[in-house]
């Protein structure tokens, strides 16, 4: 699996030939890239509708590179009015399989203007992720865990508007991932962290998990 990290909540994953999207919010301040540098995408998620996480920019790819569009049911169906086909409606449990990808829609705890807030646990053949959205710390994440034994784990660290490194490094050790890389802080002043600080924390409460902080930009292999 490669994992790239296009800044705030943004990632590009890519495994057994397939590339994945997750909140794609290019037009961000820390995105190294923008949607015109876009060459391939098999699927575009968007976790909810707050416009630092991408929904327009994943409406573009999805139009420019014919990618299918994930998302909960009444965000997806507004992503239909906006002219995409290749759409899939999931609701909180639901999975669908694409491409030997299997993508399944989870809870999360935010808040959204339309539908609800989510986050998506994806499997590819070789390899699998959680990424949780924007979300506070949760218990079923531990269930989660158990379920899908994701190998990378995305988790926010910034507070005020989701966790902090506290509850992170306690959902880290919910879901028992391989690696978690922190996401959501440093974008704004009012979620300024330290993820040396998570990585600390992590070490203490779930030491067998090993912690990848990636700069927007940067690409890392990981092998499990």
């Amino acid at each position: 699996m490669k994992v790239t990290y296009l800044g705030h909540a943004s990632f590009k994953v890519e495994s057994d030939g397939k590339t994945v999207y997750v909140d794609p919010w290019l037009n961000g301040p820390t995105s190294p890239i923008k949607v015109n540098d876009v060459k391939k995408a098999d699927i575009v998620l968007v976790t909810h509708d707050h416009g630092d996480h991408g929904y327009q920019e994943a409406i573009e790819i999805c139009k420019k590179t014919s990618a299918y569009f994930i998302a909960i049911n009444e965000l997806a169906i507004q992503a239909k009015s906006e002219g995409l086909d290749n759409v899939h409606t999931l609701n909180i449990g639901g999975s669908v399989n694409v491409g030997g990808i299997e993508v399944t829609l989870v809870q999360a705890f935010h808040s959204c203007g339309t539908g609800a807030p989510t986050g998506f646990i994806v499997k590819f053949p070789s390899d699998s992720f959680y990424h949780p959205g924007d979300t506070g710390l949760f218990a079923t994440m531990e269930l989660f865990g158990e379920l899908y034994q994701p190998d990378v784990f995305m988790v926010p660290i910034g507070s005020y508007y989701t966790s902090d490194v506290r509850q992170a490094a306690l959902a880290t050790k919910l879901v028992k991932p391989k690696v978690v890389i922190p996401m959501h802080y440093n974008t704004f002043p009012v979620i300024e962290a330290d993820p040396e600080k998570f990585r600390d924390a992590v070490g203490e409460t779930a030491p067998e998990v090993k912690v990848e902080i990636l700069v927007p930009g940067f690409s890392k292999d990981l092998e499990f």
